[in-house]
Formats: C-alpha cells, structure tokens, sequence
C-alpha cells in the first residue's frame, strides 16, 4: 500500500512538472503554420484561441481586450513578462518594452504565425528569455480583414493558402490611418501605443516591388527625420547590428526595395514614412519604428521563419541596449521641449548617395505574349550581387516658428477628440475672453482629384500669418506645445506640414464662402469703397495694368474689390487654430 501510494504521488508530481513552462513540450502548442508544414495561417480565431491558451498555460502570458475596431471585435494586447507583472506603468520603472504589430494587412500574415511561435518559444524557455524586455504585441490588428478570408486577392503572394483581406471591416487601409484616425482600430491602436510606451515598434509586413534574393527588407523610421542622438542610434547602431546577427544565421537581410515595376539594378532610395504610416506615427513620439517587409514571391514558411528569426535579434539586441535606450528617449525628448522651430516637408537629399551591396536576379526586357509590348522580367536563375547606389538621406525643406500653445475653438470637436486620445494636454477656458494671438489665412492649396483613404487630401499647402485679435468663449481649447506630443501636435496643427489635420480635409467647411455680392449693387458700394480707401483704388489700378486677363474681367475685378475690403467673409480661407507665443496660465484661469 506505501508503495502504491508513493507511485501515486509521484505520478503527481511528474503530471505537474509536464505542466511548468520549464519543462513543457513546444510541440504541446503548435500552431496552425507548423500543423501544416509551413503552408498555411491561422484564422483569426485560432490565434486569438492560441494566445488563450498560452495565457491559462504560462503565467509569463496575459491577454486582454482593449477597445474596439470597425469590425465591433476588440484588439486583444497579448504580453510576455516572466515576472508576470503586466502593469506598463510598473514595467516602465526597470524594463522596455517591445510592441509589435501584426495583421494590419493580414492577407500578410507572416507575423502573425511568426509571433505565436515566438510568444510560445519565450515562455517555455526554448529561447534565450530577455532580462529587460517586455513584448509586447497586437495578435491581430486588422480584424475586419482577418475575417474577410480568401485565396485570391494577393494575386501574385507565395502563399499560405488562405488569408485575410487588406482592407479592414469599412475598406479602410489602416496603415494610412494613424493620424487622421477614421476608423476605431486606429483609435485604438493610439489607447493601446501610450499604454504601452514601447521602446520599439514593430510592424510586420509582405511586399513586392521588384524580384531579388532576399526573403528579409527593413524599413526603419527615416533617421534625419527622427532626429538627433535617436536618429544615429537607428542609423549606425540598431540597423546595421541586426543586419549583421541575422548574416551570421545566414537570413540575409537589404533596406527595403522601394521600386515599382523596375529593376532595382541601378539603385534606389529610402520610403520616407509621414505620419501616416505606423513607423511615421510612432517617431512623432520619438519612439524608431521597424517595419518588416518580406518578400511575396519567397515560400510562405520561409517568410515566417524570417519574420520569426528577426524579431528574435532584435529583442535579443534592445535587451543589450536597455540602458542607453533609456538615455537616448530622455534625451531625444528633452531636445524635441527645447527647440524654437521644427522641420517639416521632408525631401530626398539627391546629392548624398551611399553604396549598397545588393543581391538581385537579372531582369530583361522581352516582348509579352499578351500585349505583343515590352515587358519586365527576371531571370532567378542569374543571381548577381553588386554595389548599386543607395539613397537615404532627407532634409527638411521649411521650417515653422513653434508657438508656446495652439488654441482650438470648443465647435472643431473632431480634432479636439483625437488630441485627446493621444494623451495631449487640453486646458479649457473658464470664461469667454479675447485674446491677441497669431492667426492664418490659407493662401493657396492644391488637392487631388480622385479619392485617397476616404479624403481629397490637400497639398502645397501655402499659408500667411498676421497678428489678429479673437474673441474665444468659454471651453475652448488651450494646448500647450511644451509636452510629450510636442511633435505631433506640430505635425498635425500647421497647415503646411504633409500629414494635417488641414490636409486630411478636417477644415474644409473653411475653404467654401458662404456669402457674397450681386455685381448691380456691388458697383456703387465698390466707388464708396475706393473713396475711403484711396491706397486700395491705387493699388487695384496696378492690378489692372499689370495683369492682363485680371484687366479684362470685369467679375474678377469687383471680386478683388470685395476680397480686400472690410466686407469680405472673416471666415473664409481662415485656419480657426490659433497660435499663442506666450501665455499666462493663471491669468487664462485654466482648468482640466
């Protein structure tokens, strides 16, 4: 009987130690890609069910619910930590924290299997576990997509089988999202990236520009863009060590094949990501981005074992740095609450041009069998490497004077809204109050003609600034440039900058006068005009002479008359964000 008992409790204990992270079977959880043998992904349930699993398994592993999207799923934000501490605020005091994104396009779907696999990996101990880094990742990001499943909207991938849609539940790309923020993941993801604070975003992607050897291209945030010691760091530290780890495992690794429909032979430049962009997005937060682009015409498992092998290195090499990393955010941040002005419109330095090692497939030009024209093809069996010119260097070509605070009228709910869910600091006006303050009038913009993301969007936006006094009432707005969002507010405030709120159309009531002058009645009220105004009847006769068709339109020239008189609509063509170049906070009276 002692003996029986003793085999008892020891088959107990043997049941119990197959249950530890230590000691459990990673074949315990495979995941649908390796089920497969490489050829299939996950549908969105199954990782959601995955990472559930994992979590009731593992103490190391939590998942929780965060917001919404526009498919009416939530997020899910699955977290590793073997301290099993999964408060961020907490987690920020002695660790980072990597954020990675999967599944924004998830007809893409390598990270999301590469990432189960790696969740899985890190809690049973199969891989190196970090000592200073939390991971952290968003399973799925594009839900409507993921649910959206089919076999043939990426015409030319190279598998898996079946996978998720671009498009999220209302069509939207959600990588062109991030600032103008249409739709609720992207609302979201915001909630979710200034909880977690991350050291580093990661965006895992699939693309084909051109045809080359490599299964692995990067595109890290535009450094000159990112700025100061951060910037160096991306450039001559964090991208040229993980190109080297991944060499060494043999997972060669080149910038990413900005090309389209030509052969990258004769070299290329850097994808300069704006705002819009999850790695443009996060850098308004000096927070460097890497987005992960395999190549679509590679073997599915080889892409996710790519994916996989690259986000291993790069936590591998954040768990090195951890403590220059903390350095570097503190100081990039101190620097970004110190400047006088800040760049914006960024352009390609053509003058500065680096050498790049490439391995590509030499690409003839034939005669098509369906158009009887030239066409583009590459021949895989020709491998070549060579040095082709490389392009990454951009400069900035304007610059805006950075005011103390923006003030936003209480009616543009909009973008107050979307100041709000990124953390920014809004003081509401307790009492009406006329204030003197820098004000725009759009002078000139361009937009496109054919819809972009649900937009016209705006550009070559002009702007000319003059001194005004506004009459402001009761809640609204005061926004202090002088905080953590100091960059995206900038990038979202002035009109003139690639990405704002003025270009993504939120202001356009504005742009459509809404009153104006019968010419009969018109004419005798112009001559008052002139009588009161001498200097304006001169410099109308000016006009006139030197402007030809301006002399012979009659409808244009009352129209100037009345433009560039006190009649003239004050709402009209005016940016109602106004500029404060100082401030007096308590005698504003502000409050949260």
């Amino acid at each position: 009987m002692k003996k029986r008992l003793v085999f008892i409790l020891s088959l107990v204990l043997f049941l119990h130690s197959c249950q530890d992270s230590s000691t459990s079977d990673p074949q315990s959880f495979p995941t649908v890609f390796e089920e497969s043998n490489g050829l299939e992904t996950a549908t969105y349930q199954e990782t959601i069910d995955f990472y559930l699993q994992l979590s009731k398994s593992f103490s190391s592993i939590n998942v929780q619910t965060i917001g919404m999207t526009d498919s009416g799923e939530p997020l899910h934000l699955v977290t590793f930590n073997p301290d099993g501490n999964f408060n961020f605020q907490k987690i920020s005091e002695n660790k980072r924290t990597i954020l990675i994104n999967n599944g924004i396009h998830p007809g893409e779907s390598d990270g999301i299997d590469a990432t189960m696999m790696l969740f899985r990996d890190l809690a049973q101990n199969t891989l190196d576990v970090p000592k200073n880094v939390v991971v952290a990742t968003i399973a799925v990001y594009n839900v409507g997509g993921a649910l959206n499943r089919n076999s043939t909207s990426r015409v030319n991938q190279n598998g898996p089988k079946s996978y998720g849609f671009r498009g999220n539940a209302r069509n939207y790309d959600l990588n062109r999202d991030f600032v103008k923020m249409d739709t609720e993941n992207a609302k979201t993801f915001a909630s979710i990236f200034h909880l977690v604070k991350p050291t580093l975003f990661v965006d895992n992607h699939v693309s084909n520009g051109a045809d080359y050897q490599y299964v692995l291209t990067h595109l890290f945030t535009q450094h000159n863009k990112l700025g100061g010691a951060m910037g160096k760091y991306v450039n001559e530290s964090l991208m040229p060590r993980l190109e080297e780890k991944l060499a060494q495992q043999r997972w060669d690794i080149t910038p990413y094949v900005n090309v389209f429909n030509r052969p990258p032979d004769n070299g290329f430049s850097q994808f300069m990501d704006h705002p819009r962009y999850s790695t443009g997005y996060t850098a308004l937060w000096n927070i460097p981005g890497l987005m992960v682009e395999t190549h679509m015409l590679k073997p599915y498992q080889q892409r996710v074992e790519g994916t996989y092998e690259l986000m291993k290195n790069a936590i591998q090499i954040v768990d090195e740095d951890h403590a220059e990393l903390v350095q570097l955010q503190v100081q990039t941040a101190a620097v970004a609450k110190s400047l006088t002005h800040y760049p914006i419109n960024w352009q390609l330095d053509t003058t500065k041009v680096s050498q790049l090692k490439f391995k590509g497939f030499v690409a003839d030009t034939v005669i098509s069998e369906i158009t009887g024209l030239p066409r583009l093809r590459y021949d895989v069996n020709r491998p070549f490497t060579k040095v082709i010119p490389y392009k990454n260097q951009f400069h900035a070509m304007d610059s805006v004077k950075i005011p103390e605070a923006y003030i936003i009228k209480k009616s543009w709910k909009r973008v107050i809204e979307r100041l709000a869910v990124n953390n920014i600091q809004l003081f509401e006006l307790k009492s009406d109050t006329t204030l003197s303050v820098e004000g725009y009038q759009i002078s000139s913009y361009k937009s496109y003609s054919r819809p972009y993301e649900g937009h016209y969007t705006h550009y070559d936006t002009e702007v000319t600034a003059s001194d005004m006094e506004i009459d402001f009432q009761k809640g609204d707005v005061l926004v202090p440039t002088r905080q953590e969002g100091l960059r995206y507010l900038i990038e979202m405030l002035e009109p003139e900058a690639v990405d704002s709120f003025f270009n993504w159309n939120f202001f356009d009531t504005v742009l459509q006068q809404k009153e104006g002058f019968s010419p009969y009645v018109f004419e005798d009220l112009a001559l008052r005009i002139f009588e009161e105004n001498p200097n304006l009847k001169i410099e109308f006769e000016a006009k006139k002479a030197s402007d030809g068709a301006f002399s012979k339109d009659w409808y244009q020239q009352l129209s100037w008359i009345y433009k560039n008189s006190k009649y003239r609509e004050s709402a009209f063509m005016h940016y109602p964000v106004y500029r404060l170049n100082e401030y007096n906070a308590a005698g504003l009276g502000l409050e949260d």
